[in-house]
């Protein structure tokens, strides 16, 4: 697989980290609202949708509650609009990339290229762009295993990307079953969420051997390993 090198999505080249954005003080109102979303990104990727409230994100972005209320309602549509504002570009980005990788290369296409560049966006973003990404892989990640709401919320923000993505991966695997690569592209999901959400449980298992925030290792591996798990699942058995 070639390494994750394509442009960074802004001017920053360096990776990275965790951390609260910068707090947007000007008095327009879509400052206002980005402001009010990052904030609600940043606490709802560290204590869930139920750990936090409409009161706890406003103090955190610095406006009244009735204002929190006055751009999105209640908690619910506050949450909808931070987990889409970042899954369009996402998706857009990796549709993107697995169309124009399957227009040039045609009927020579591997799983390993359609994997990379489906993979390579959300691991770019979450590398360069920014502490607000950070956050945003993280809750993806939560959101992934909620049993609540977490798979109605996926579904209606990612699969149409998904979908498109296995229409290619039939073109390599034009014998395998929908059953088997619907549960194949399941193990991948998770594996893509866990790593986004840089747990730090790798760095643990390992003993330091492997780093949970080394996304360029973490997309090399998993571009290898699922290829491989898509081949395995998908191969017709003997009757």
């Amino acid at each position: 697989m070639t390494k994750l090198d394509a442009p960074a999505p802004d001017s920053e080249v360096r990776p990275a980290r965790r951390g609260r954005p910068p707090k947007t003080r000007a008095a327009g109102g879509s400052d206002t609202r980005e402001s009010i979303l990052d904030a609600a990104e940043d606490l709802f990727s560290k204590h869930g949708f139920y750990g936090v409230t409409i009161r706890e994100v406003a103090r955190e972005a610095g406006v009244d509650t009735a204002l929190v209320h006055y751009y999105f309602g209640a908690k619910r549509g506050l949450f909808d609009a931070v987990f889409l504002r970042r899954a369009e570009v996402w998706n857009n980005e990796r549709v993107d990339a697995i169309n124009r990788y399957a227009r040039e290369v045609g009927e020579t296409m591997t799983l390993e290229g359609l994997l990379e560049a489906f993979l390579r966006p959300p691991f770019q973003w979450s590398l360069k762009g920014g502490p607000g990404w950070k956050h945003y892989s993280a809750l993806v990640a939560q959101t992934n295993a909620n049993p609540t709401f977490g798979g109605e919320t996926m579904a209606r923000y990612f699969d149409p990307a998904i979908r498109r993505l296995i229409e290619l991966i039939k073109q390599v695997l034009p014998e395998a079953r929908d059953v088997d690569l619907y549960w194949a592209y399941h193990n991948l999901s998770g594996a893509l969420t866990l790593t986004l959400g840089e747990t730090g449980r790798l760095d643990r298992l390992s003993g330091g051997l492997c780093r949970s925030g080394d996304l360029e290792s973490a997309a090399d591996y998993m571009v290898r390993f699922a290829a491989a798990g898509f081949r395995a699942v998908c191969t017709p058995r003997p009757e």
